[in-house]
């Protein structure tokens, strides 16, 4: 199955995060590029789970998921193991409206991960619907090889550009043909 390429506004969302090792710990650290409104819940945490939840000052309960706790969350992950329970939130995730991703169980997930590029407001995600997460992940490295480093700046000048300037077609041109030169440029370098 493919998957529709989305970009989600994590403003007002909140997100439970259900376990507390590695993978979890990886999700955290995607998730913390776009939104700080995010709770775990875990039986244990790794090392790094704990410095990260510590350092970003985020809610944490040390038990384990019991039914209704997504009842409050726009966004649920499932970084555990245990695939009957898997099952179980992803199934109590449509009764409260709430996107879920069980890490590794695609049959329970609303969504996946892609890899992706983050810059200030540059955002490429890549994705091969779980095929091969590996060719993602080095495709990922390639492109952001790829990037200028002044792309933070320019995306700040064409920001600025179109709160300035009136819309119409006439922006909208001017707008192309510098992004256009931008891309041409940063390629002759």
């Amino acid at each position: 199955m493919a998957y529709f390429p989305a970009f989600i506004k994590l403003d007002n969302k909140k997100i439970l995060i259900v376990g507390g090792g590695y993978i979890a710990y990886e999700k955290l650290e995607h998730l913390l590029d776009f939104t700080q409104d995010i709770s775990i819940i875990a039986l244990e945490l790794s090392n790094d789970m704990l410095k990260t939840i510590q350092e970003n000052n985020l809610p944490y309960e040390k038990r384990a998921y019991k039914s209704g706790d997504i009842e409050d969350f726009a966004v649920v992950i499932v970084a555990v193991d245990d695939i009957p329970l898997q099952s179980e939130i992803f199934s109590e995730s449509k009764e409260y409206n709430c996107l879920c991703n069980s890490v590794d169980s695609v049959d329970y997930c609303d969504f996946i991960f892609p890899s992706y590029v983050k810059k200030d407001d540059l955002t490429i995600a890549i994705s091969t619907s779980g095929a091969s997460p590996a060719m993602a992940k080095h495709l990922r490295i390639y492109l952001q090889n790829l990037i200028p480093d002044g792309i933070s700046e320019f995306l700040k000048e064409m920001k600025e550009l179109r709160k300035t300037i009136p819309k119409g077609r006439e922006r909208m041109k001017m707008l192309d043909k510098k992004a256009q030169n931008y891309i041409k440029d940063w390629g002759n370098k």
